[in-house]
Parts: C-alpha cells; structure tokens; sequence
C-alpha cells in the first residue's frame, strides 16, 4: 500500500491533461511534488547556508543585528537555498536519473515539467530579490553575484573537478551581503569568513560527493571527491583543520571571549567524529557525516553568540 501511493505521488502530469487543468488545481496536485524539488522536506541544505549567515550577521551587527535585516537574511536563505535545489535539479535532469540516489527526484521522474521548474525558480528568486530591495544599495549589487554564483554551480560539475569550491562561494556570499546589509560596508573580517565557509563548504560536500562518487565517475560528474581520490580523508582534514585555524585568527582580530573558543573546540571535537565515520568511505557513514556537520555550524554560532552575550 505504501509503495502504490509513493507511485501516486510520482506519477507525472500529462501533456494532455495538464491545460484542461485549472492553475489551483495544478498548483494543489503538484504541491508536493514542489516540496520535493525544493527540497524544503529535507531542510539540512538550509541550515548549512544559515549558519554562516547568522555568523556574519551577529559579528557585522557586533552581538546585536537589526531585527529586520536578520529577518530579510533568515528569510533570502530559505529562498535561495530552494531556487539553487530547483536549478540544480533542472541542470541535472539528465544525470538524476541515472543515480541511484537521485532517480526519484521531481524532475528526473517526469513529475514536474522544466518548464513548471523553471517558473518556480523565477517565483522564488523575485521574493528574495523583493526582500534585497529593503536593504540598502550596496547589498542589492552584491546580491546580483550571489545569484550569478547559484545559477552556474550546477554547471561547474561538468568542467571542473572543483565544484565544492564554487559552491562555498554560492553558500557563503551572504556573508559578504550580511555585512554590507548591516554595516553598508564589507571589512576584511567579512571575507575571512567567507575565506572560512568555503573551506568548511567543500569539506562537507566532498563528504556528500563521496556517496555518489562510483555514480559520478560511470557518468562523467566531476567532483573534489573524485579528485581527491584515496587521499580524501587526509585533505579533508587538512581542510577542517584550515577552517578551524581560519576561524581562530577572526576570533583574535575581534578579541572575541571564551565561549567562542570553546565553540572551535566542540567543533574540533565533532570534525574527528566525522573523520571516523567516513572511515570505510561507505555511502552511508559518509552522507551521516555530511548532516553531522549541521552541529558543527550550530557550535560556531553558540560560542560566537555566548562571546557577545558576555560582552
């Protein structure tokens, strides 16, 4: 019974039947096929672009952000993070299908159109660029590279085997947008932490690339995890250990207190966890590594906001 209904559920909109169909009664039979391509049931890909935004928001905001800006950020991330699932997913269209993991998603299933993929993400991207335009002009020019940087990710897999790294980029611009929001200026602090994110940004997505690296590598995806080949763990920790120093040197140029240092420390702590899952380099030790790395950025964000509290 449960598998009839999964097949219900992922069953496509026909060419025929899709006009006669009101756009309500569309919108209500493909909701959740949306859901799904935005991947808004899944909201770890969220979390890892927030943290880094809280980040930049409290240290531009000095432990003490604008209510509203926190809400335009809180708010942009959701957005953008689900218009980057629908264009990704749109890039890899063909690809999805042929990955055991991936088979299933809206696009490659044939439940949702390019077409309808492509209105979503255009729907999705105006409310952000809506929210942008309350803040001031400075974060508005930033944001145009943020969305150049989201836009062409999911290309970049087919030319370099360094996608991880424009994908930091894509997730940590708004760190750079948090400060010009709230400060109208973008320090050199700002791009140490953007410099921080992507390390940490292809540590974590190297981990999830390993998951499908056997896929990747029959179909001709190219990814740091390929790149990296058998020295994987190694550069991984090469990578960790560079973010926790680079998030160190913030700490003393902003003379931030203890907590945060014990927060680098829980960090630290939790990055040699994710080392001994990824041990056998077996899909599922290495995806659970990957969504361990929520509590790492979760971590930051509570030595960075016990430091301000102490203040």
């Amino acid at each position: 019974m449960q598998s009839l209904r999964r097949n219900k559920l992922a069953a496509p909109i026909s060419p025929a039947t899709a006009p006669s169909m009101s756009s309500w009664r569309l919108l209500r039979r493909q909701w959740p096929h949306y859901v799904a391509l935005t991947r808004l049931d899944r909201p770890i890909g969220i979390f890892l672009l927030l943290w880094p935004t809280w980040w930049a928001l409290l240290i531009a905001g000095g432990g003490r952000p604008d209510a509203w800006i926190t809400v335009v950020f809180t708010l942009g991330v959701v957005l953008m993070r689900s218009a980057g699932c629908v264009i990704n997913d749109f890039a890899d269209r063909g690809f999805d299908g042929r990955v055991r993991r991936t088979r299933a998603r809206p696009l490659a299933a044939g439940a949702v159109r390019p077409r309808e993929a492509l209105i979503l993400c255009l729907v999705l991207c105006t409310a952000a660029f809506a929210l942008v335009l309350t803040t001031n002009l400075y974060t508005i020019l930033l944001s145009f590279a943020g969305v150049l940087l989201a836009a062409t990710y999911p290309f970049a897999k087919r030319y370099t085997y360094l996608p991880q790294f424009h994908l930091g980029l894509a997730f940590g611009w708004g760190i750079p947008m948090a400060f010009a929001a709230q400060t109208d200026s973008v320090p050199p602090t700002a791009w140490l932490l953007l410099i921080a994110n992507v390390l940490w940004s292809v540590v974590y997505d190297t981990m999830y690339a390993m998951v499908d690296r056997e896929d990747d590598i029959r179909i001709g995806v190219k990814s740091t995890a390929i790149l990296f080949g058998d020295a994987d763990r190694f550069i991984i920790g090469v990578l960790q250990v560079s973010m926790l120093g680079t998030l160190w040197l913030l700490g003393a140029n902003l003379d931030l207190r203890w907590p945060f240092h014990a927060g680098l420390a829980v960090t630290a702590a939790l990055f040699a966890y994710h080392q001994y899952l990824i041990r056998g380099r077996d899909p599922e030790g290495c995806f659970r590594a990957f969504l361990h790395n929520n509590w790492a950025g979760m971590a930051i964000f509570a030595g960075l906001l016990a430091s301000y509290l102490l203040r």
